[in-house]
């Protein structure tokens, strides 16, 4: 990882509301290092003065307590430390993940298009988790050991001049193979987390598609495809681990062997008299203190490059802007009282992904207010393509798209949005209640407007019959409903929304005859009062729209009823053709 510990500056705008405990963690910090760094000084005095022949035990006794002062301040500053820097990393934390998401939310399609939604969750939890890691914990102790380090190296060198120089030689050699290692555990450790997501992905793709799996029979093959992934992340994990155990090995011996130096030639200066006990104690101990710094040190700085390197990836998504946004002086549109009314002119669009494509090729039409527009034609018409658009999940390329009266991207993307209601293909229901899914569009409904959605939707007798009605969990994606019931829950929700513009998107080209009937009346009440466009593969169910578009290749090829289009016997007569006669 090339990461820098500057990303880490991208973290400033979560930290900069919290100044004040940002002032108090460094106060408590820097305490708590002096006070590590005067146990030492303490230490000297109760050898030299209270275990010399001819002390008191009163003195003796006294410099234990003072040693004990020492150790209890110590305590106390380390615990304010710790509290302090954890809140401070559970808070910032929570408030990036809660940004990033925020930010993700208000992205085009466009982004999703090259953006895994599980890279998104990667980042929203394995990033913010490293970053927690850094801001909560290992930022605070890499600094606490960084004071530590330089005050027991400036109190060696007032102390110990000689013997510093001989420590210093001996950390030099501690240090460098100490780097090395612990840049081959942290590779390894991001090769152990890789296999590890490699693993989660088959995981959840195939407990996705278990149906399909089982119909199939082939359980053991994605057994066997499981443990053959949990066994290269096995093998990447004991990797991680030996070179861990070695790293940890090392760095006891060498610390120890500098501490056994320290204290060897500490020993050869009290016996020639050039040292008290005391001084002898104070440098093994700042020795130590040294020592374990560096140690810290450098696993700290491990951890900060990672999370230095998550914080790149968040901030990269919070820098993301959407191609698609709320101008900055929107116009407000009149709600319509019987429907809006649309209109089309030559419009344009390529998806971003296909440039050279054209879904849609000057498409121009009108819909007056209260109308039901079905919208018919081959695959890759550019139907759904026209959806997206009336949505402002896209922007054309040229031409004008006017609601009520209005250009769409003059309009605030949420208030456009609150005009209009869409029925997709495939219903999605969410793993909550079934109040809480016909809720969705209109969450402050009461319980009588949620019921009489649901009774407009046909939908209030299979809700009587779950088991707790309308407070039943209906599960992940609703897999407790059958199709059918779950296009009649996403009725219900548009209708409950009751916007003036209606988005049908082939909601009954899925179900079986009885359940479409039941659909269909439910969609034949959520279109009345307002204007409808209605996407059909089946021209059985478009047959009595007030008016129908053919479109071919993005184009308008013909319109009309469907009287008008089977008289001209163009496009839309050899469609009809083709499916009466099947």
């Amino acid at each position: 990882m090339t990461s820098s510990p500057k990303s880490l500056s991208g973290l400033r705008p979560f930290i900069r509301p919290y100044r004040t405990q940002v002032v108090l963690a460094g106060l408590f910090l820097l305490l708590a290092a002096g006070t590590t760094l005067a146990f030492p000084l303490a230490l000297k005095l109760l050898i030299d003065q209270g275990l010399v022949a001819g002390s008191s035990s009163d003195a003796l006794a006294e410099k234990f307590f003072e040693l004990f002062l020492v150790a209890a301040a110590l305590a106390l500053f380390s615990a304010g430390r710790f509290y302090t820097v954890s809140w401070l990393g559970e808070k910032i934390t929570a408030d990036v993940k809660n940004k990033v998401y925020a930010h993700v939310l208000e992205q085009s399609p466009t982004f999703f298009e090259t953006t895994q939604s599980g890279e998104v969750l990667s980042r929203l939890t394995s990033d913010t988790t490293l970053v927690q890691t850094v801001v909560g914990s290992s930022l605070s102790m890499g600094l606490r050991n960084l004071v530590m380090g330089l005050g027991a190296i400036g109190m060696l060198v007032w102390s110990n001049p000689m013997l510093m120089l001989q420590v210093i030689g001996v950390l030099v050699v501690v240090v460098f193979p100490s780097v090395y290692l612990g840049r081959r555990v942290r590779r390894l450790s991001r090769a152990s987390q890789d296999r590890v997501a490699d693993s989660s992905a088959i995981a959840s793709e195939v407990l996705n598609a278990i149906s399909v799996v089982q119909s199939y029979t082939a359980e053991k093959r994605e057994a066997d495809r499981f443990t053959a992934s949990t066994g290269q992340a096995l093998g990447t994990a004991l990797r991680r681990t030996r070179a861990r155990s070695l790293l940890v090995g090392f760095i006891i011996m060498a610390s120890s062997a500098a501490l056994l130096w320290g204290l060897y030639l500490g020993t050869l200066s009290v016996r020639a008299g050039n040292t008290t006990a005391g001084e002898l104690g104070q440098t093994i101990v700042y020795v130590i203190l040294l020592a374990s710094a560096f140690a810290v040190l450098g696993e700290v700085y491990g951890d900060v490059l990672r999370a230095a390197g998550a914080t790149e990836r968040l901030m990269e998504l919070l820098h993301t802007r959407s191609d698609v946004s709320s101008p900055q002086h929107p116009q407000q549109a009149p709600w319509p009282a019987n429907g809006s009314s649309l209109v089309l002119r030559g419009v344009d669009f390529n998806y971003p992904s296909r440039p050279t494509q054209q879904a849609l090729n000057g498409l121009t039409g009108e819909v007056r207010a209260g109308q039901t527009v079905a919208i018919v034609g081959p695959s890759g018409a550019g139907k759904t393509t026209l959806f997206s658009l009336l949505m402002r999940f896209y922007a054309p390329q040229q031409g004008d798209v006017l609601l009520d009266g209005v250009p769409i991207e003059k309009m605030d993307l949420h208030a456009l949005r609150q005009r209009i209601g869409v029925v997709p293909q495939e219903a999605v229901v969410f793993s909550g209640t079934v109040l809480e899914n016909i809720r969705y569009g209109k969450p402050d409904a009461t319980l009588a407007e949620v019921m009489a959605a649901a009774n407009a939707a046909f939908a209030q007798e299979f809700i009587a019959d779950l088991p707790q009605g309308y407070d039943t969990y209906l599960g992940d994606r609703g897999v407790r409903l059958s199709g059918g019931q779950r296009q009649r829950i996403a009725i219900a929700r548009a209708i409950l929304k009751n916007p003036p513009l209606l988005l049908l998107d082939e909601a009954t080209s899925a179900l079986d005859a009885n359940s479409e009937r039941m659909v269909q009346a439910a969609l034949e009440t959520a279109m009345l009062g307002r204007t409808t466009l209605v996407i059909a593969h089946r021209l059985a169910t478009v047959q009595r729209a007030d008016c129908i578009w053919v479109l071919d290749k993005g184009r308008m090829v013909e319109q009309g009823t469907h009287a008008e289009l089977i008289a001209r016997g163009g496009l839309y007569a050899s469609l009809a053709a083709l499916q009466f006669a099947g």
